[in-house]
């Protein structure tokens, strides 16, 4: 009997199941739809701007919201920081094409996220950094590794995060809103710097809430709607297998067919996302992300304290669980409903149908909206999808601006002032906004992959040696400056060589017998790469590190995970027993401030038009009042760091003591 016959009875009851040549159509937005827009858009630049004036006037307030944040926001910011369009699109098109698989990547971060609150937050704070290469540059010692890091960042957030994130709006903007690509992309890049440039960390974290909950919201309807379209849950398990288009059910090919694994997030080592690599390579990618990366380590370096902080962590856990049901099912689900666009295996008619030759799945998310949302609700989740985007793009831009300015323009000028720094990381914000515009027309160019599986393979080629560096830092006091260099470059140049190779030599086609790839690329899982390349990174820091003169341990007090409580200063610092001494100082310090008038005679238009009024910036002489309060309570609490009272120590430990139990049971019942 033919593919044909056994499958065409079940796939043709497939309720919602769309006509051959039904073809993506357009959102036309009513004026309901444009006022949902336009009053959500207005009611986000009204809170980034009130934001902006309430904090953001120094260093600290710019960068680290003032280190003013409660566990709420610091959570809700996490998590919507990190689920961005590409989300979206990326995770319901890997659902859409291979099943429940792609929930490892959320389910996995339910973990990570409690070695960040427990392992790495703890030594952060201690260590009084503002960004991720400035803490390896107090551990280390040098300037060479902070460079460099800071260097592969950024490289790292143009090239992936935003352009990843571009590409996916500029699927659902294509497919859902007939806009002008460049048009619209243009604007939502203007819009995001606009947060970031005027507010600082305090306008995103805020913003980033209320884009939390819009995301929910509009998610959460979306998802309702879809599980009674398909007739519900089990109807999800028994309708998936039969989701294939027709162009394979009349040609008897196998190409189009959902995998045989496609319900269950544990696979063999031949499938397209190997257990080994579930486990632990994602694990590798996962710590990098979520322990070392400066996007989402800064949000809990804004926190109140250390317990805040845990409990934004744990929130964020709590939240990862959502996109399963509110991502991934649906991206299912819209496999099933339109198997014939979401499904199609046959090159000439995905390109008529979407303009991608190698798959569609990538539009799974915006076919539902197109299909299935009321007239008014399109509004909310046009507001949804732009909403994930520039939660993104302002997070990234602000970590991004925050790295060039800390580590990098401080180099170049040694003795730049406050107002000079925070001038310096807005106006690099514009820089990426150029040339995030600029790499469009390599993103259109790139369609064509399933863009999670994408952004997955970057990483781990290349975060390994990083998260290597990182873990050995903060957990192996015998690491020295020299193995983690050598070790990190020795490991970026493997990651890089696979990286080459992965993009040198194409996929084969589906049904083609002939692999032209080498066996590094074709055998190795890039997970399980992740993984290789990880333990050869910790064996060449080591090693070098051993073979060469250790860190004398007065140099790292409160730089590891076992010094994290010491008393004793940063060797930069000012001795804890000399406290009223420099009280004294201090005061002395800003009464001269006070009573010195020399720094005061500048122009009107710079000192009250350009740095106050445009961006939002106190004078030079308020810059340092405000640097010298902040040293002296600095010194006086450094004590107090890590203190944590009993009772809400115990709670967060019994909160992540019951993420981490749903965790398993999610693990288990979906393997």
């Amino acid at each position: 009997m033919s593919l044909a016959k056994i499958f065409q009875s079940k796939s043709s009851n497939i309720e919602g199941s769309e006509d051959t040549n039904d073809i993506a159509g357009i959102i036309h937005l009513n004026y309901i739809d444009l006022i949902v827009l336009i009053v959500y858009f207005l009611f986000v630049l009204g809170l980034g701007f009130w934001t902006s004036l309430k904090v953001s006037k120094n260093v600290s307030g710019y960068f680290l919201a003032g280190r003013t944040i409660s566990w709420i926001p610091v959570g809700a910011s996490l998590f919507s920081s990190n689920i961005g369009s590409g989300h979206f699109v990326g995770l319901a098109g890997g659902a859409a094409a291979g099943g429940l698989g792609t929930a490892v990547f959320e389910l996995n971060a339910l973990f990570v996220v409690l070695i960040l609150a427990w392992v790495f937050v703890p030594v952060y704070i201690a260590s009084e950094v503002f960004t991720m290469p400035e803490y390896i540059k107090k551990r280390f010692g040098g300037k060479r590794i902070r460079l460099v890091l800071s260097l592969i960042a950024l490289v790292l957030y143009i090239f992936t995060k935003i352009s990843a994130d571009l590409f996916a709006g500029a699927i659902f903007l294509e497919q859902a809103l007939n806009w002008n690509l460049y048009l619209a992309v243009v604007i939502l890049l203007i819009v995001s710097a606009l947060f970031t440039i005027t507010g600082g960390l305090a306008a995103v974290i805020y913003t980033d809430t209320l884009q939390t909950v819009v995301m929910l919201i509009g998610a959460l309807t979306l998802s309702i709607l879809s599980f009674i379209k398909v007739g519900g849950f089990n109807a999800v398990y028994e309708k998936f297998f039969y989701a294939i288009p027709k162009t394979t059910l009349y040609s008897n090919s196998t190409c189009g067919i959902p995998p045989k694994y496609s319900l269950n997030i544990m696979r063999d080592l031949k499938s397209d996302l190997p257990w080994t690599g579930s486990i632990f390579g994602l694990t590798v990618s996962a710590i990098w992300y979520w322990c070392s990366d400066q996007v989402i380590v800064q949000r809990t370096l804004a926190s109140k304290n250390l317990t805040h902080a845990k409990g934004g962590c744990i929130l964020a856990g709590y939240l990862k669980i959502l996109p399963v049901f509110l991502i991934i099912f649906p991206g299912m689900i819209s496999r099933i409903l339109y198997p014939d666009m979401v499904g199609c295996a046959d090159p000439d008619d995905c390109f008529r149908r979407c303009g991608m030759r190698h798959g569609c799945s990538n539009i799974a998310y915006p076919q539902l909206v197109l299909k299935i949302m009321p007239v008014g609700a399109k509004g909310l989740m046009t507001s949804v999808m732009i909403a994930a985007l520039m939660s993104s793009l302002t997070s990234i831009f602000n970590s991004a601006s925050t790295i060039f300015t800390i580590d990098i323009w401080t180099r170049i000028r040694k003795r730049a002032s406050e107002t000079e720094l925070l001038i310096v990381g807005r106006l690099f914000v514009i820089v990426l906004v150029v040339i995030s515009i600029i790499w469009i027309p390599v993103i259109q160019g790139s369609k064509g992959t399933r863009l999670f599986d994408y952004i997955q393979s970057i990483t781990s080629f290349l975060a390994p040696p990083i998260c290597a560096i990182y873990v050995l830092a903060v957990l192996c006091p015998r690491v020295n400056e020299k193995g983690a260099f050598w070790g990190m470059i020795m490991g970026l140049a493997i990651g890089i060589t696979r990286f080459i190779l992965e993009y040198s030599y194409p996929d084969p086609s589906c049904g083609s017998d002939v692999d032209l790839r080498p066996l590094i690329v074709s055998k190795i899982h890039y997970l399980n790469f992740g993984i290789i390349l990880f333990v050869l990174s910790v064996i060449f820091i080591y090693s070098i590190s051993m073979m060469t003169e250790p860190i004398h341990e007065k140099y790292l007090n409160r730089l590891t995970f076992w010094t994290r409580y010491s008393r004793e200063p940063l060797l930069e610092n000012i001795p804890v027993n000399d406290w009223k001494k420099e009280d004294e100082l201090f005061d002395l310090e800003l009464e001269n401030l006070n009573t010195n008038n020399d720094d005061d005679h500048v122009p009107w238009w710079r000192e009250y038009l350009i740095v106050r009024y445009c961006c939002g910036i106190q004078s030079e002489k308020e810059l340092r009042k405000n640097k010298i309060k902040a040293r002296k309570l600095s010194i006086k609490s450094r004590t107090n760091y890590l203190y944590e009272e009993p009772f809400w120590k115990n709670f967060v430990a019994l909160n992540a003591l019951i993420l981490v139990l749903i965790g398993v049971f999610l693990w288990v019942f979906f393997s």
